[in-house]
């Protein structure tokens, strides 16, 4: 069920986003120019629909006791959906991502104590039927604010919605088309053959106003789309460019 949201709901979802620890409802009240207290209600609200599923900590394993990250790229043949409970309970996963994909649709990120522990994880996955597509160390993360829903001024920033950095220079990440990209009016196909899209580029989700398409070659890609891709070679300037129609300037 889509849930509509207003200017207000927007921005709170917005600072929540930058810093939700240490954002307090009189300092959104402040920005928004509206009471604390209707901060708050709006915070329960939003809670209660289901919009805010939880608050996290972002753990540096690494720091903590020298723990290794890696992300499994994986096909469920399956339902992905039915096997993420059972991948959720092998020891090390910590967080599991379904996409609307014919292949590399699960997401799998798992932390060991060292290389073999990962081998150990990766033996469990593939016991669970999941076929590993790739995987890789994860060597950093780094999020922003969806800026649709901060102050004007954050609308023309960085291309970039959310990105991970994975190790050997894979990067997977998400980008908004914008209005003038050589994507836009284009299928994955057609971007692909006239070389607007590398080979090696994989679009492994499309979301078009709150709903994610299982990308295919037929799949067109259209202005306000955010395309979450995953690039073996990490992010071009030559794809930042076909999706949003910036020229790249070093």
């Amino acid at each position: 069920m889509q849930e509509r949201l207003d200017d207000i709901d927007k921005r709170i979802l917005y600072y929540l986003r930058v810093d939700a620890r240490n954002t307090s409802a009189p300092m959104i009240a402040e920005e928004v120019d509206v009471s604390a207290a209707t901060i708050r209600n709006r915070i329960d609200q939003l809670e209660d629909r289901g919009i805010i599923q939880g608050y996290h900590a972002e753990i540096d394993y690494e720091i903590a006791e020298g723990r290794l990250m890696n992300i499994f790229l994986c096909n469920a043949s399956t339902d992905a959906d039915d096997v993420v409970a059972r991948v959720l309970q092998v020891p090390g996963v910590v967080h599991v991502r379904s996409t609307m994909t014919g292949r590399e649709n699960l997401h799998v990120q798992a932390i060991g104590t060292d290389t073999g522990d990962l081998t150990r994880i990766k033996r469990e996955l593939a016991d669970l039927g999941l076929e590993i597509e790739d995987e890789g160390l994860v060597n950093g993360e780094y999020y922003r604010p969806y800026d649709q829903y901060g102050p004007a001024a954050t609308h023309e920033r960085s291309p970039l919605t959310d990105f991970m950095t994975l190790s050997g220079g894979a990067e997977v990440v998400e980008i908004p088309i914008k209005d003038g990209a050589p994507v836009a009016g284009r299928t994955i196909e057609e971007s692909v053959e006239e070389g607007i899209l590398d080979e090696d580029v994989l679009v492994i989700a499309v979301e078009r106003d709150d709903e994610v398409i299982t990308p295919r070659g037929e799949t067109d890609l259209r202005v306000g789309d955010v395309l979450t891709v995953f690039s073996r070679r990490g992010v071009q300037d030559h794809l930042l460019e076909a999706v949003t129609g910036i020229t790249v300037t070093r």
